[in-house]
């Protein structure tokens, strides 16, 4: 692995592209974009632009990229905007194995990250509608385990597992202190979501990791949703939770005690009108959404502090407070911000 992380050798790349019939290679070129152990190059052909990726290692790697290039494939065909995988010349497969290595190839998409645009955020909620609606009778053997930032004993014992770390022999009561709200606050929401009736609502296939990078924009539409990696089966209010968050929380500063405590309430309700332009929520589905919102925000938190320490290269006890105060702040206002969304969702055709 080099200095900036994984890479290809030229004679990998020799062999991985003589499995593909791509035409005549005229540029070679990296892409630093995404998971740093899972490098990409840019194949430009007298057949076109692609993307070649080397994944990660990872548990159940085959059955994984299997699974999730059935997805792909299915939305594909649906006309969902999802980059076309190219099919190894030999096995016609959509991955290629080599040396212990997974290997994808894909249509290369041009278009730009997530700038902002109201227009963008709109459509961000309505295509992850479409993703559930392409999905809801998808099948595949074996399905993936059902499970999600909800209701989530790991979530708790990850929670109880810093609140107990010692530094120099001694518990940090600080971090003990923000532990223990985050855990009042997320057991609060997991019952109160439960009571709303979330164990009756249906579960199907969900994107898991719903957010503006993952994502090309061009003319503020989406023209790309790039990583399927975090696939999984639970309800789809999970996804529209995780996405209204990712599109409306506030950060930006290097360090997180800098974070403001709200949420842009103008992005949040953008995006949840463009979901319900394509798909309607079910009664009492719309009041959940501040609770799923507190639980996957200490969901996502939890799992790396718990195991590094660390969120990214950011101090882990500092992280947790920011999450705490914008937990605290969804909380207080979860009136205002259910309101603002009924009152954006009156403007829908009935």
């Amino acid at each position: 692995m080099s200095k900036g992380g994984a890479h290809f050798t030229s004679q990998e790349l020799a062999l991985v592209l003589s499995h593909y019939d791509i035409g005549i290679i005229q540029q070679i070129k990296p892409l630093v974009a995404g998971n740093r152990r899972a490098p990409k190059q840019i194949i430009i052909s007298d057949t076109g632009r692609y993307l070649l990726k080397r994944r990660a290692k990872g548990k159940d790697d085959r059955y994984r990229v299997a699974f999730a290039h059935a997805v792909q494939q299915h939305l594909k065909e649906k006309n969902f905007p999802v980059s076309r995988l190219i099919h190894t010349r030999d096995e016609n497969n959509t991955f290629l194995e080599l040396a212990g290595h997974l290997y994808e190839l894909f249509e290369f998409v041009s278009g730009v990250r997530f700038e902002g645009r109201t227009e963008s955020i709109v459509d961000s909620g309505a295509v992850l509608a479409k993703f559930h609606k392409f999905l809801s009778d998808f099948s595949y053997q074996p399905m993936p385990l059902k499970g999600s930032f909800h209701d989530s004993r790991a979530v708790r014992g990850h929670l109880k597992k810093i609140g107990s770390e010692k530094n120099n022999g001694q518990a940090d009561s600080s971090l003990r202190k923000t532990t223990t709200s985050l855990t009042t606050m997320y057991n609060n929401s997991s019952v109160s979501i439960n009571q709303l009736g979330f164990d009756d609502w249906p579960d199907q296939i969900v994107h898991g990791d719903w957010h503006p990078g993952n994502m090309l924009f061009s003319g503020g539409k989406i023209v790309a949703v790039l990583d399927f990696d975090s696939l999984k089966v639970s309800s789809t209010l999970t996804d529209l939770a995780n996405g209204a968050l990712q599109f409306s929380i506030v950060a930006g500063r290097p360090n997180p005690a800098d974070w403001p405590d709200y949420l842009d309430q103008s992005r949040l309700v953008h995006f949840i009108y463009g979901y319900c332009e394509v798909k309607k929520l079910q009664d009492g589905q719309l009041k959940t959404l501040p609770d799923l919102m507190i639980e996957t925000l200490i969901a996502e938190a939890v799992l790396p502090i718990a195991t590094t320490g660390f969120f990214v290269n950011l101090s882990g006890a500092d992280f947790l407070k920011m999450i705490q105060r914008k937990c605290s702040w969804i909380d207080k206002n979860r009136k205002t911000l259910s309101e603002a969304i009924e009152h954006a969702l009156q403007d829908l055709p009935k």
